[in-house]
């Protein structure tokens, strides 16, 4: 095998798919002699892009895929690569990789994807002989030969009809290893969907509890709202009733005070009216005063008189007055008591009626506001918040997101084609071209002993 550690891209597509003209080889020896370097000479058409990958190897005759190479030497790229001219390569295989007995074999040129694009005639590894050497044979002998190339090609037509056989069978497997692969891809999934789906219904399931607590907390919450509206319907209408009453006791004090106003506005007249009385008799009693200080007596009796009566004139308060004036002093004083009795019940009013008009706008505002406990506890329990999912899509998030290689556990997004899901899972595969029995590509050495079983049978 060849001395490099790196294994060759590969495939098993088969000589049909393969492209033989792309690659020519050049100067192929009909034997090479065993223990030598062997130099193989190819060229590049225009129709191959050579890239790092591609390689030379030395195959059976009889090969079905790449992978049945014998050794390998990987193909250096050329150095002046131009399109549309042909290029001359060459590689040297050492004579400790090539093989030991005398089978048919062939150069193959492979790209790194794996497909042949180019066959040499076969060649054998063995001495040289002589060319001009006369074979005789008797007519017995060449009738035996005959017979032995009649049985020959027969078992050449079995072989071939067994061939085909085998590669029908080949691709039954083939794909009853893809369906039998896409359904333990689909049981991995379900088998995932369902370890999603039971941490969803625990989710769920604390969710729920959580929701009837809360739901509990609201019926609690709102007995609560339920048993304040009732207390504030119950304060409203005692307010209602006080207020009822204080605005009739109001109206009353209203039409007392107009009472009151009245008496007060007729007493003043009254009030006014024995004020000028009293005036009218005070200027009379001053006429009468001036007339009597006028008149003279000369007599002695007269001048006591006069001295009695002018003492009396200087203090006219100390004669008898008439009856009149002290019926109106006196009904002045009454008039007087009473209109200072009135007006102190005026002013007691006014104080009960702003007291009352204070107390009213009290109620008012116990009114409002037991009016306004009332529409909010009706608003809160209408409007009462429910808790919502988190931004970003479902409230558990989807649990059909994405495929799962089950060899690398890489994560493909939700939209990829089933085909590429297929290609990159069977890309970690080898598959026996025999059998068709599938291994892992970590597990190649168990492949190549298997493959080698096949060829001891």
């Amino acid at each position: 095998m060849d001395e490099t550690s790196d294994e060759p891209p590969t495939s098993a597509i088969l000589l049909d798919n393969c492209h033989f003209s792309q690659v020519i080889f050049n100067n192929v020896e009909k034997f090479y002699v065993p223990g030598g370097d062997v130099t193989c000479y190819y060229t590049l058409t225009q129709n191959i892009l050579p890239r790092g990958k591609d390689w030379v190897g030395i195959f059976r005759v009889g090969w079905k895929t790449t992978r049945e190479y014998y050794t390998f030497m990987w193909a250096p790229l050329p150095s002046d690569v131009r399109s549309g001219t042909a290029v001359q390569q060459q590689i040297q295989f050492k004579a400790y990789y090539l093989p030991k007995d005398d089978e048919y074999y062939q150069f193959c040129y492979v790209d790194q994807d794996g497909v042949v694009r180019g066959a040499s005639v076969p060649f054998q590894f063995r001495a040289e002989t002589e060319d001009d050497i006369l074979v005789v044979t008797t007519q017995g002998e060449v009738e035996e030969i005959e017979l032995q190339n009649k049985n020959l090609r027969k078992e050449n037509e079995e072989l071939k009809a067994k061939c085909a056989r085998l590669q029908q069978e080949a691709l039954d497997l083939q794909e009853e290893v893809k369906k039998t692969q896409e359904l333990q891809n689909s049981l991995e999934s379900l088998r995932s969907n369902t370890e999603k789906l039971k941490l969803e219904l625990n989710s769920l399931k604390k969710e729920n509890k959580h929701l009837k607590e809360l739901d509990d907390c609201r019926e609690a919450e709102l007995h609560q709202l339920q048993e304040q509206v009732q207390n504030g319907t119950s304060e409203k209408g005692r307010l209602e009733t006080r207020l009822k009453t204080a605005l009739e006791h109001l109206e009353q004090l209203k039409s007392q005070v107009l009472n009151y106003e009245k008496e007060v506005e007729k007493l003043s007249h009254m009030d006014q009216d024995k004020t000028e009385q009293l005036e009218s008799l005070k200027e009379e009693n001053r006429q009468l005063l001036t007339t009597r200080t006028q008149q003279v007596n000369p007599s002695p009796s007269v001048t006591v008189m006069e001295g009695a009566g002018a003492e009396r004139l200087r203090h006219p308060w100390h004669n008898p007055l008439p009856s009149q004036e002290k019926n109106l002093m006196k009904e002045l004083e009454e008039q007087k008591g009473l209109f200072q009795v009135l007006q102190a019940k005026k002013n007691e009013a006014d104080k009960e009626n702003r007291k009352l008009r204070e107390e009213n706008g009290e109620l008012l505002r116990h009114l409002s506001q037991a009016a306004e406990a009332s529409s909010f506890s009706v608003v809160s329990q209408a409007q009462a918040p429910i808790p919502a999912p988190e931004a970003g899509g479902l409230l558990f998030g989807n649990p059909y997101s994405g495929e799962k290689c089950p060899m690398c556990n890489e994560v493909f997004p939700e939209d990829i084609e089933t085909s590429q899901y297929e290609a990159h899972v069977q890309s970690h595969l080898l598959e026996c071209p025999l059998c068709s029995e599938t291994f892992e590509k970590s597990n190649k050495q168990v492949f190549d002993d298997h493959i080698f079983c096949h060829d001891l049978e």
